[in-house]
Order: structure tokens, then sequence, then C-alpha cells
């Protein structure tokens, strides 16, 4: 199932610490978002992602494996064997992290995408920084390239997202669908975006961060 054009996509995720981090609530948040309108669904853990793909069999589903592995930055779905753990999952789509950073067992961004393709069957989309990041992602094969690691690596970490900067560059340098995705937090930054050349769009924290929107409120009343 692809993504249709100019679509909203919901990230359903909850923190490890939160009530809310199960795979009924997470799956639940999945369907409210569909029984709105949404066309997409991105999923974290195979264990959610099994149990959206089970309630919601018809919805194109991008997976991922959020993984802290020790001595390396990189988290969203660092190797092929967590890609593996979310395809069989049921995710349509798997997302990983397009840098070219390091990656544990000696694992490179296009032997990961091409693993993906031809030993899965299933689209890769690329999370990314930089545009050189987003230019390398294109080369390896990425189905789709996403602006979600704008503002939070060492290389951006200066930086605020959304990042419509680096959203206008890809759409002017790259030929693969972009999905716009971190820091869009209402609807007139998701128009900006789609004018900016996103193919779609992705809203999480905005839509289902209940913890995090819940914590920056409570911190005005102290």
């Amino acid at each position: 199932m692809i993504i249709p054009k100019s679509s909203l996509i919901v990230s359903c995720q909850a923190p490890v610490d939160s009530p809310l981090f199960d795979p009924k609530i997470i799956a639940a948040m999945a369907k409210a978002a569909v029984n709105q309108g949404a066309k997409g669904i991105r999923i974290n853990t195979p264990n959610h992602v099994k149990q959206v793909r089970q309630e919601l069999p018809n919805i194109p589903l991008i997976g991922l494996w959020k993984q802290d592995y020790s001595g390396y930055d990189i988290y969203i779905t660092p190797c092929y064997h967590d890609a593996v753990a979310i395809a069989e999952a049921g995710a349509d789509i798997i997302a990983i992290d397009g840098t070219l950073r390091n990656r544990p067992q000696g694992e490179t961004l296009a032997d990961l995408i091409n693993n993906i393709h031809q030993k899965l069957g299933k689209l890769v989309m690329a999370d990314v920084d930089t545009i050189e990041n987003a230019i390398a992602s294109a080369q390896a094969g990425a189905d789709f390239v996403g602006t979600t690691l704008y503002g939070y690596t060492k290389e951006t970490e200066n930086f605020q997202p959304p990042g419509f900067s680096l959203l206008e560059e890809m759409s002017q340098k790259l030929t693969v669908p972009i999905i716009a995705e971190g820091g869009i937090s209402t609807p007139e930054d998701a128009k900006k975006a789609l004018n900016y050349g996103a193919y779609s769009v992705v809203v999480g924290t905005a839509i289902t961060g209940i913890d995090l929107k819940v914590k920056a409120f409570q911190g005005m009343f102290k």
C-alpha cells in the first residue's frame, strides 16, 4: 500500500514509561486518526506495528524500531535485523536512519536499503537531517526521504524543526517523494510543507503526544 500524495500521516507513539505505551492504546490512536481522515500511520516497535496492522489491515503503515546501540548515535531502525522484525510485524514501508553515521555490525546505508528491498520486499523511508544525507539516501535507493531528523543530530542541533529550509532544498534537488516530518504543529505548518514541495506530511506530537503536551502546559504553572 502506497501513501497517497498530499495526505496526512499520523505518527502514533508514546514514551516507554507512559501508560499510553501499550499496543492496544497505540492502535486506538491510529484508528481514531484514520477515522478522521488520516491516510497513513507511522508506528514504532514490532509489537505496536503488529497490533495496528491487525486492527487496520488496509491503511498504509510506516514502521520503525527505535533502538539504542552502545557507542552509536544512530537509532531509527539501525540494522537489517531490526528491519526484519518490523517487516514481519506488518509494515508496508520501513523507516530507517538515512544519515551516513556509523552503524552497528558494519552495515552501510546502501546495504540496508538494498536488503530491505531485495530480501523483505518492502519500501524504505529514509529519515535525514541534512541535504547531503538526503541526496545520499536517494542515491542509495530510498523510496521516500523525510526531514525527520532535522534538529535532532549533532550536525543540526542548533536548528529548530520544522525544517522548511531543508524541505525546500530537497524538493529542488531530489526526484524521490519527500515527506515532511518533525515539528509540524499546526494545520498551517502542514499546508506550508506541501507548498514547499512535500509529497505528504507526518504529524506526531501535535496530535498524539499527550505526555509531552501536558508536560509543556504544566510547565506554565510552576
